[in-house]
């Protein structure tokens, strides 16, 4: 359900995906599988690895109805191709597709695959918990599940022989999810497990199971009259679907959670009393960010990590994040949540002084007076600095006093938030920012990436309906990927095709891909993608802004190495470095996850930003001399671009 880990391996090493969009990738590099006939043909020997598939299977996959008289050299063909494509094998170099009298078979390996792997930590989770050690199976099943991106085989289930091994793979996965929600509640941590059930329970309502322990995740984390809401709708949709009631075991389970009802209400009650509350509703189409949220539910929840930077370009889902997590995060800060956004609606930052008075207001910090018309404190306007580092003064008291968190989000840079992070105690905050902030430590990151396809499709399937996704799953795969899997646009496509309900998604899909439309094609009512790009765009200095200007152009086959950026900016290694670098720090501009030189690494311009940078992009100046120190955003040192002249636009 989540991207998979990054692999190593040696030179030449292939490694297959069915476990979301069929996918090979060779040293890292995605592989093109082909037409579509040759990709069912693939997906099929996959499916059945280093088992013998009867060529009858393969034509039935292929041609369900009416295969033609060619079918079989048809499939020579298309096996033929796939050993070109694929090399190989690793065992001596045989060939990876071999012939035989019981049909053709495809030689993979346990780490080629990522099927196999997935039942090799299956079984070895399950005999951890065999063994009483849950700890390890739950970290040995979450590995295996982090394999899973997605429904299997997405992009070819309109085979209904693909459908039905898809179908196979997926009910392994749910079973191995099943295992881990089980074996995480049991240890303790029920909050982690609660939305991956919730997500899980609506695709497969039917499936007692999953519901079972959803039920009694949201009955650990405190939440117990969601719990019995999950049970009555459960016993509706048996009686209405299939004439039948719960089984006696989830009977039973329902029974014990309202014998406990009263007393978890009363417990509740005294959380809530215990220190404030003061948090925004999460939207009801968050969806993904499973393992970013895990994270962030272990780094908080342990206690050890007092601020916390969760970073990423606008639309990225940071805000939503938080909150969820802040959210989940009940039972460990008894003393209160609150969340303060450090911008005014027109994107501009607030003054401390305003931050302070709220962050006051809201907690109970006596001697937190609001700020006077003008955004002054009270006091005057000759005495702000006193007024200010008074309010500081009574701020810095509580946290240290009390176990809460604090969310401060959407944050421009690091002076806005410096006085506002407790200098002791065991209050945490939890900063949200398109930039990295680089110049606050020691705090704890997490870089929110693009959406895995499988998150992005699942996101515009809440959306727009599973069944309109499933009768076109290419198109809807075209949708996310030109989004660049950017949530919000996402969300826009999916909230614009939900009242265009007549627009095929092949066509909005075209759309999209037009770089000259996609930005004015995300626009649902008063919500506009080009907007937020546009606030994060004025988050950047003048250089930056012609650097990533210069870059976007370059960038559009989906990345560039430091050698294209030196030749595009016109200007030494050293100062391209800089330059990319300060991107990297704004936000713009990603990097590769693992170390890396900075000569190998491959540098990417989010999709959408690259297309609006484009816009923006001015002209070269040449008749300014060049000037290589220019100031960069407010609190970051200035950095050596070159602004005029032959090497950056001017």
């Amino acid at each position: 359900m989540t991207r998979p880990p990054a692999r190593t391996g040696s030179a030449g090493a292939v490694y297959f995906s069915l476990l979301g969009p069929l996918t090979a990738r060779l040293d890292g590099r995605e592989l093109p599988l082909g037409p579509r006939k040759q990709r069912l043909v693939l997906a099929t020997l996959l499916a059945r690895p280093n088992t013998p598939v009867p060529v009858g299977m393969l034509t039935d996959v292929v041609w369900p109805d009416d295969p033609p008289r060619t079918a079989r050299k048809n499939l020579q063909v298309y096996v033929s191709a796939a050993r070109t494509l694929l090399g190989p094998a690793g065992d001596g170099g045989r060939d990876r597709v071999a012939h035989g009298c019981g049909g053709y078979l495809l030689r993979i390996a346990e780490g080629e695959l990522d099927t196999l792997r997935f039942g090799s930590l299956a079984r070895a989770g399950r005999a951890a918990a065999g063994r009483g050690d849950l700890p390890g199976a739950a970290r040995l099943l979450r590995e295996a599940l982090d394999l899973w991106e997605g429904p299997p085989l997405n992009d070819l289930r309109d085979s209904a022989g693909v459908a039905e091994e898809a179908d196979r793979l997926e009910a392994r996965c749910l079973s191995v999810y099943e295992d881990w929600a089980e074996t995480t509640i049991e240890l303790g941590r029920p909050a982690v497990a609660v939305d991956g059930l919730r997500d899980l329970v609506e695709r497969h309502p039917l499936r007692e199971r999953l519901r079972a322990a959803w039920m009694n995740s949201l009955h650990q984390s405190g939440r117990q009259a969601e719990a019995l809401a999950v049970y009555d709708d459960y016993r509706q949709l048996m009686a209405r679907e299939l004439g039948l009631e719960p089984s006696p075991a989830m009977a039973a389970l329902y029974r014990s959670m309202l014998g406990r009802g009263r007393e978890a209400r009363r417990a509740a009650a005294a959380r809530e009393a215990a220190g404030p509350v003061a948090l925004p509703a999460c939207t009801g189409a968050f969806t993904g960010r499973r393992d970013e949220l895990r994270g962030l539910l272990d780094v908080l929840g342990g206690g050890e990590e007092r601020v916390v930077v969760v970073s990423g370009p606008a639309g990225s889902g940071k805000s939503a994040l938080a909150v969820r997590a802040a959210q989940l995060l009940a039972d460990r800060f008894p003393d209160g949540r609150v969340h303060v956004r450090v911008r005014r609606e027109d994107g501009t930052a607030r003054g401390r002084a305003e931050i302070l008075a709220e962050l006051g207001r809201l907690c109970g910090v006596a001697g937190a007076a609001a700020p006077a018309e003008g955004g002054q404190p009270e006091g005057g306007r000759g005495d702000a600095g006193a007024a200010t580092g008074a309010l500081a003064d009574a701020w810095q008291e509580w946290p240290a006093r009390h176990r809460a968190l604090v969310v401060l989000d959407d944050v421009p840079d690091e002076a806005s938030v410096r006085g506002l992070l407790p200098r002791s105690g065991k209050c945490s905050v939890l900063v949200t920012s398109r930039g990295q902030l680089a110049g606050l430590a020691p705090v704890h990151r997490i870089a929110l990436p693009v959406l895995a396809d499988g998150e992005a499709l699942e996101l515009l399937g809440r959306l727009i309906g599973a069944g309109r996704l499933r009768a076109d799953p290419g198109a809807a795969l075209r949708i996310v990927r030109a989004c660049g899997a950017l949530p919000l646009a996402v969300e826009v496509s999916g909230m614009r095709l939900a009242v265009l309900r007549h627009l095929p998604l092949a066509e909005y899909a075209a759309r999209l891909e037009d770089p000259s439309a996609a930005l004015d094609e995300l626009v649902a009512g008063d919500v506009s993608v080009r907007h937020r790009i546009a606030s994060g765009w004025q988050d950047l200095a003048d250089g930056d802004r012609r650097v990533l200007g210069r870059l976007a152009g370059i960038a559009e086959d989906g990345g560039f190495t430091l050698d294209r950026a030196t030749a595009a900016l016109g200007c030494g290694e050293r100062a391209a470095i800089r330059a990319v670098e300060s991107l990297i720090d704004a936000g713009a501009v990603t990097s590769p996850a693992g170390e890396v030189t900075a000569h190998a690494a491959l540098y990417e311009v989010p999709r959408l930003l690259g297309l609006y940078a484009r816009e923006r992009e001015v002209p070269p100046r040449t008749d300014v001399p060049a000037q290589t120190d220019v100031p960069a955003r407010p609190g970051v040192p200035a950095r050596a671009v070159v602004t005029a002249g032959p090497l950056i636009p001017g």
